[in-house]
């Protein structure tokens, strides 16, 4: 049976290097990580999913928990017989990772956690992302992606960069999007998760992120009990794409780490 979510599964041949796992942000695509793709799968299993409602996976309206998303990767790991992995994901992302290492941690070598945090949603928070479904549904992605594309990356990135992630927006479709807002209104918290979380992890912020500044990221890397936090300057919400040299340098740097066991 074919897995639900389509992916990117590069270079799926044996290696002793871990296969890295990459979950992309609210509401992009894979094509998020075409730097990460393109750096990493040389020498390695990359595998690059489109969440459920994104990209050119099928959607789901109503609501879609971050639980749900979980589960479609850890049956897309199995569809894809990948017993181990790097979990990286940016943002929304990033919570589904941590949600999937608290389904299958055992599977986990290591996590990276990019421009997120782990805290549930507050009341205020239930209801705006609540509107802003509303929103999406009755007006389609257009304006929102207008209004927020210099918070997701700075305004002064490269233009390149601005056109990628303002396509990535207006390309996804809205009943996915707002089904994952929902779904991200209901989210739980991660701090404790954080705290017993046994592989080493890497905590990866822009500097000029204003959805989870750097504050947040000092605060996961506080509680996890083995971690290595990088801040990128010249960079907001998408530091994987803004400064994917910068980036890439220090994940290579984590990857190593995690493949050579030291």
């Amino acid at each position: 049976m074919p897995p639900f979510l389509s992916y990117e599964d590069k270079n799926p041949g044996v290696s002793a290097r871990v296969p890295l796992v990459l979950v992309h942000g609210h509401p992009f695509d894979r094509t998020m990580w075409a730097p990460q793709l393109t750096a990493f799968a040389a020498g390695r299993r990359v595998v690059a999913p489109d969440l459920r409602g994104y990209g050119a996976s099928p959607v789901t309206p109503g609501t879609v928990p971050l639980s749900r998303h979980a589960r479609d990767i850890e049956d897309l790991l199995d569809h894809l017989a990948v017993d181990t992995c790097v979990l990286a994901g940016l943002s929304m992302g990033g919570q589904i990772a941590m949600e999937c290492y608290g389904r299958f941690g055992d599977r986990v070598r290591g996590l990276v956690l990019a421009d997120t945090f782990p805290d549930p949603e507050t009341p205020a928070g239930r209801l705006g992302r609540r509107a802003m479904a509303d929103r999406l549904l009755a007006e389609g992605m257009r304006g929102y992606a207008d209004e927020v594309l210099e918070r997701m990356v700075a305004p002064y990135a490269a233009p390149e960069v601005k056109s990628h992630v303002h396509r990535m927006m207006t390309a996804t479709a809205p009943q996915g999007a707002a089904a994952s807002l929902r779904g991200r209104a209901e989210r739980p918290g991660y701090r404790g998760l954080l705290t017993k979380v046994t592989v080493p992890a890497l905590v990866v912020v822009g500097a000029d992120d204003t959805y989870t500044p750097v504050a947040d990221a000092e605060a996961m890397h506080a509680a996890l009990p083995d971690s290595v936090l990088h801040v990128v300057d010249g960079a907001a919400h998408l530091p994987n794409l803004e400064r994917a040299p910068e980036f890439n340098r220090v994940l290579e740097k984590f990857l190593t780490r995690i493949d050579t066991g030291s």
